[in-house]
């Protein structure tokens, strides 16, 4: 059973930064592809980035590019977003996700990962 516990969510104001965490058990890291989702009130939840298991290549949706980083710290098994120069439509909450499977996927849907953390709040003031 793989478990992926989310941390580091706050209320911030636009400009400052904060750095999520996404702690797996059951699973290396390593193994797995790792995604970063959000979903802000009233609107659907939506890829934000992901890093790849076997080459750590990372993608990002538009939006955050440039301002998010995300990355893995294999020793302690768990990815971190890192975000920089936050904005108010940054407010959401964060979801890690994690996939296991080798086949092609299309990193920005849902169904491509197999599990879920709970989220953690992440809220910018104006």
């Amino acid at each position: 059973q793989v478990q992926l516990v989310e941390s580091g969510g706050g209320l911030v104001q636009a400009g400052a930064s904060l750095r999520l965490s996404c702690a797996a058990s059951g699973r290396a890291v390593s193994s797995t592809a790792l995604g970063w989702f959000r979903q802000a009130p009233g609107k659907e939840r939506e890829f934000v980035a992901l890093i790849k298991r076997s080459s750590g290549s990372t993608f990002y949706a538009e939006s955050v590019k440039g301002r998010f980083t995300i990355t893995r710290d294999a020793a302690k098994n768990t990815v971190y977003l890192e975000m920089n120069s936050l904005k108010p439509e940054d407010t959401a909450v964060y979801f890690c996700a994690a996939r296991f499977r080798s086949s092609a996927y299309i990193p920005g849907r849902e169904s491509s990962y197999d599990y879920w953390g709970q989220g953690t709040q992440v809220t910018v003031s104006s």
